[in-house]
């Protein structure tokens, strides 16, 4: 599990010890005989989750020494000042626009909440050592390592090799399954379709030259998001999440990576996807036109209920908020709109094959988010504290739509 403490505001979570018990507890089979008692084991780098310092803090005093720091105290190496090109700053109007009031108002709203729920589950993180403080020489090695992972990552050009795909006319449904072959291995098809690994134990495979571990029991559709038919036929799912790369100012200047437009984004086929009974669960920007888009667009749509508004609260190690709760941009927190797929015909909730909790509004998930980009943490054990799906004999399938960033 990964939820550490629970109480009435929401769930502290170590994630980091998920991730290690999935690939501790199963490690590959022996290839001999004679090897019953060895295995290989995969860990994930500690350093990817040990954030020991907040993105940045509001010091003016600090900023103002910056600006006004003797000419002494400069590189060796950095040009004069007069030979620096001069660029005039656009001034900023001091009125807020319509969105910035909007996303004001909305904070305001939920501050308190966020504040005094994530104080009691920081305690508590603080209490059984989850959270600490680190040493400066600690945070200098956590820094440098964690700079080394996340720089090794080709995940943006694997995707970048998914669009490349020319659209399929007729699907193949085929389903890759991985074994112990590794010649079988070699000759599968990763792209556009459906690679199930159904062992007990982690499976590697190999793509573009870099190696990729699959967990056990979990299955993985890598495509373009317009060749989703294989999923159409595969399974029914009880709990979808889904994260996509939402539009905004700053992605579209330094083009970091591709967005989708909310009309590509209503085209997903969710109730295609979708069991009865089925939770929705929407990552969504702090910026209040997408989460408007989500409520009242995109729910109504895909003939979704919302249910719930939650927060997940990025802290660092020691028990910080990763940005000011005061900052005018950047927040510490990030939103999750849950919803429940509905009938067409009567617009209530479909009737469910197995007894199901209500969905409490506003929970807070805290904390410290991981090092690679754009990483969510697990919700699935959350909503079994919930008892959703308590009464149910078999664990419900789950789908997590991961809209790439490339």
């Amino acid at each position: 599990m990964a939820v550490v403490c629970e109480t009435n505001a929401g769930w502290l979570l170590d994630e980091l010890s998920l991730i290690k018990g999935w690939y501790e507890a199963m490690g590959e089979p022996p290839t001999c005989e004679g090897q019953e008692n060895t295995r290989t084991v995969y860990r994930m780098k500690d350093e990817l989750f040990q954030l020991v310092r907040p993105y940045f803090s509001l010091n003016l005093s600090a900023t103002s020494n910056q600006n006004t720091a003797a000419p002494s105290d400069r590189q060796d190496n950095a040009p004069p000042a007069a030979c620096k090109p001069v660029r005039k700053k656009r001034k900023r109007a001091n009125a807020l626009n319509q969105g910035e009031l909007d996303a004001l108002e909305y904070h305001q709203k939920i501050s308190d909440l966020i504040l005094k729920g994530s104080q009691v589950l920081i305690q508590e993180g603080l209490k059984n050592g989850l959270l600490r403080a680190y040493t400066q020489n600690e945070e200098e090695n956590c820094k440098v390592i964690s700079e080394v992972c996340v720089r090794s990552s080709n995940l943006a050009e694997l995707c970048n090799m998914t669009k490349e795909l020319s659209t399929l006319g007729v699907y193949e449904h085929t389903v890759n399954i991985i074994g112990s072959d590794q010649q079988s291995l070699e000759s599968m098809d990763w792209l556009s379709h459906i690679t199930e690994n159904r062992s007990e134990w982690p499976q590697v495979i190999q793509l573009m030259g870099e190696k990729y571990l699959i967990p056990p029991k979990t299955s993985f559709l890598l495509s373009d998001v317009s060749c989703m038919e294989p999923l159409l036929n595969y399974k029914k799912y009880g709990i979808i999440v889904i994260d996509p790369p939402w539009e905004n100012k700053s992605v579209k200047r330094s083009k970091r990576y591709n967005y989708l437009s909310t009309l590509e984004i209503k085209q997903l086929p969710i109730p295609d996807l979708a069991a009865q009974n089925c939770l929705v669960i929407t990552w969504v920007t702090n910026r209040q036109k997408h989460l408007r888009f989500v409520k009242e667009e995109l729910y109504p749509h895909w003939s979704v209920r919302t249910l719930a508004e939650w927060h997940w609260v990025k802290i660092t190690q020691s028990g910080e908020f990763v940005f000011p709760m005061e900052s005018a941009h950047k927040k510490p927190y990030e939103i999750l709109v849950l919803g429940c797929l509905i009938d067409d015909m009567d617009s209530t909730a479909r009737e469910p094959d197995f007894n199901t909790s209500p969905i409490p509004q506003h929970k807070i998930i805290v904390s410290v988010p991981c090092n690679l980009h754009s990483h969510k943490p697990p919700l699935f054990d959350i909503v079994l504290c919930q008892g959703r799906f308590s009464n149910h004999q078999a664990k419900p399938q789950r789908l997590q739509i991961i809209l790439c960033r490339n």
